[in-house]
Parts: structure tokens; sequence; C-alpha cells
């Protein structure tokens, strides 16, 4: 109950900050400059999140697409139309780096605020911030882990330097000549998996060390279940860059991590909290961003429907339809407490509950939140690891476009067929975004 009250005040801290950095934002031209003043005409109020990988980029290569999709999007002042929020599993690097790439490949203005990396919804987790955490991942993970406010930061090759003898999977790494004395380091508090490490043999035989010690990887392995908290970023079994075929993701490595763990213990891999696509703690983030966004485009009225565009049907299209199903399952919860405010009849919801890793480890955080939008649809597009080419769509819309008999998905989230499935299939990025325009009866010029 004291991780849930923690979680909650992390949230409200960072909602009001947003809220008061947009507030902020709209009296100033200057900072302002990349929105355009378009209100929208009666209750056609909708945003945008873009999945990057996949859908915009294959790697380091644009998709050609994206550049047209974004000259539409912007008017002839290089303002945009409407909120446009990046939501991306990516997370080995900060948000303004990512935002200058965007900037660069689509040649148009994407700000800092208007990217969601994996393990931007940490901000909100301010109970960890004052412990000691190991982080796992590759890039600046140091930066990154202060940056999200973590003040207390051990990497694992911080790790590796003060017990020398811990990495010899490679035998070039093992110690030469005399064995040296370990340095010894403060206990760790909570491990953070930031994305695919480098050296995976490495990560894996450290984190089962500090995890099987109670934090103390200099003592011997004991029976220590519960272990201390594992909080993940980034999901994703595969994604796509410029082979044919899709690579390993950071799911992968916890694929690795939690079969190495059972087979030593003999117990589960326990997961603090699991963040990014498509936990719902992800989109309830990108919402914030989102209505911020809608802040500085002038708007006065809550956006009212969310259209998420992405290439993976297990993260995107899983994500935005399990989102979806929050809204409505929020939306019906404050229908039947007016209901029986009046004296009318409770329905009974009839919906399988989410289960925490879903929620993203914050269950009944986020119930309360005022002016959440109507519902939020998927986009898959074609261009990443959904591919035409190599699926064929079902006609049977309860069946899903993924395999049939192969879950994708994080071992803590349900197969539910039903969530792959996508509200509407297009061939790219600029398909989707004139579907959408489309739907909502808006110009797109």
């Amino acid at each position: 109950m004291q991780r849930i009250r923690s979680l909650k005040s992390g949230w409200q801290l960072l909602k009001s900050s947003c809220e008061g950095a947009a507030k902020q934002v709209n009296t100033s031209p200057s900072t302002s400059r990349n929105y355009s003043h378009v209100h929208p005409q009666g209750p056609n109020s909708f945003g945008l999140l873009f999945d990057i990988d996949g859908v915009l980029v294959r790697g380091r290569t644009p998709i050609p697409a994206a550049k047209q999709c974004f000259r539409n999007l912007v008017d002839r002042n290089g303002k945009y139309k409407v909120p446009v929020v990046f939501v991306t599993n990516a997370g080995n690097c900060m948000r303004q780096t990512k935002a200058e790439h965007l900037s660069h490949m689509l040649e148009v203005e994407v700000s800092p605020d208007q990217v969601m990396l994996s393990h931007s919804p940490l901000r909100m987790f301010t109970q960890f911030h004052k412990m000691c955490v190991l982080v796992s991942g590759q890039g600046p993970v140091e930066e990154v882990a202060h940056n999200l406010g973590f003040q207390d930061v051990v990497t694992i090759d911080m790790l590796r330097e003060a017990y020398p003898l811990l990495d010899v999977v490679d035998h070039n790494r093992r110690p030469k000549g005399s064995i040296p004395p370990t340095k010894g380091l403060r206990p760790i508090d909570a491990v953070i998996l930031f994305g695919e490490p480098i050296r995976w043999e490495t990560n894996l035989q450290l984190i089962v060390d500090v995890l099987q010690t109670n934090g103390s990887p200099d003592n011997n392995w004991g029976t220590q279940y519960p272990h201390i908290p594992i909080l993940a970023c980034n999901m994703d079994l595969l994604w796509m860059a410029e082979a044919k075929n899709p690579r390993f993701g950071h799911g992968m490595f916890l694929v690795c991590l939690e079969s190495l763990y059972k087979k030593v213990t003999g117990y589960e891999l326990k997961y603090e909290a699991l963040i990014g696509k498509p936990s719902v703690v992800t989109y309830n983030y990108a919402e914030l961003l989102i209505r911020q966004q809608a802040e500085k485009l002038g708007w006065t009225t809550p956006v009212k429907r969310l259209y998420a565009i992405g290439d993976n049907p297990m993260a995107d299209i899983y994500g935005a339809n399990l989102y979806n199903h929050y809204l409505q399952a929020s939306h019906s919860t404050k229908a039947q407490k007016q209901a029986k405010s009046g004296g009318v009849a409770e329905t009974v919801d009839s919906a399988p509950k989410m289960t925490s890793a879903e929620l993203g480890g914050a269950s009944s955080v986020y119930g309360a939140e005022e002016d959440l939008p109507e519902g939020c649809s998927s986009i898959l597009v074609c261009t990443g690891v959904y591919s035409r080419d190599q699926q064929e769509l079902p006609s049977d819309t309860s069946q899903t476009v993924t395999e049939q008999h192969i879950f994708h998905g994080h071992r803590d989230f349900r197969f539910d067929p039903s969530l792959t499935q996508p509200s509407f299939v297009v061939q790219d990025v600029k398909e989707a975004v004139e579907l959408v325009f489309q739907q909502e009866g808006w110009p797109l010029e």
C-alpha cells in the first residue's frame, strides 16, 4: 500500500510540473514556436502517438513515407496542426538526443517534451530515487538514471571493477597474475534494467549475483526470496532494423534472465514494475504529454481520442488496445459511481481485470484521473515487424494478426489475441495519418 501511495504522489508531482510547464510555455512565443494555433472544431479533438523503429525509421534509414507524412502534419511555418508525441521502447539515450535525431531525420522540429522513451515513467517511481540502484543497459545509463531522479547509481562496469572475480566467462577479461582485492560497494537496494546490454553474459551473471546475495555480491549465494526489487523497461522481444528479419530486443534479454534465475533458484523472477509498451503506465504518461502539447497548441478542451501508430502487434497494438480497455473501464467505473449515487443499480463488468504487470506495477494509481480520452485506436503499419508479405491478415476479426500459437509478449502479460487485433491496418505511416484525418473530418494539406 505504501508503494501505491508513493507512486500516486510521484504521478501527481509529475502531472503538476508538466501542467505548470505547459502554462509557462503558453506565455512564451519562443518556446511554443513549433505548434500551429489551430483550434479543434467541436468534438474533433485528437492526438497522435508515433512509434519510431519500423514506423519512421529502420535502423538509421528513414522510411520514405515518414518525411512526407510530417510535411503534412505541420503548416507552412513548420508548426504542428495537432498534438504529437513519439512513444518508443528505446531507452539507451537521453530525450534530447532522440529529439535532435528525429528533427534531423523528419526535417521538422521535434522537442524533447514530445519524446517518450521506455524509461520515462520511472520519474514517477520516487520511492526508489534515494535507493542505491544497479543499472543495466548500454549508452549513458548512469546519466539517464540521474536525469530520471535516481541519486545513488551503480553501473555494471562499476560492479565489475569493485568485484573483479565475478565476470569470468570471457577468459581475456579474467584477472591476470595475483588476485586483485575487492573494493567493496554499498549494498544494492534495487535493479533497473534500461535495455539490452552489449555483454549479455556479464550482465546476466552480475545481476544474478546481486539477486542471490541480497545486494551484496561479495557474500555467499543464499535463498534470498523474494529478491530485491527489479524495474524493467522495454519488453520488446523483437524489433526491426535494416536487416530483412527482426532482431533480438530487451525482451529477449529478460527471457534469459528469467530462465537463468528460475534454473538456479527454482523460483520465478519477480518484477516490481514492467515499463514501456505495452504497459498501461506508459500510455498514461504519453497521454499526459499529449495533454501538455494540446495546451501548447492553444486547445482549451480535452483531447477526446488518441491514435497510436506502430509496427509491432505485441507492443504497439497490444499496448494501445490494452490502454483503450483501461479507458473504457475507467469511464464505466465513473458512470457506475454516478449511477449509484443516483440510486441506479450497478451493472456487472465482465471484462477480465488487468494484472499489475499490465498496468506497469502501479495498479489503482490512475483511475481517478480526470478528463481521460474517450478511447485509443490502434493503427498497424506494414513497414516493420509486421509485414503483409510475411503474414496474411485473418478474415475473422476474432483472430489475431500474429502467430496463433506463439506468444511474443512478456511472461507476466495475458495472451489475449483480441488485443493484438488493430483498429486499422495500412501500408505506412503516411497512410496512417491520412486515415486519421479522414476519420476526424480534418483537412490534411
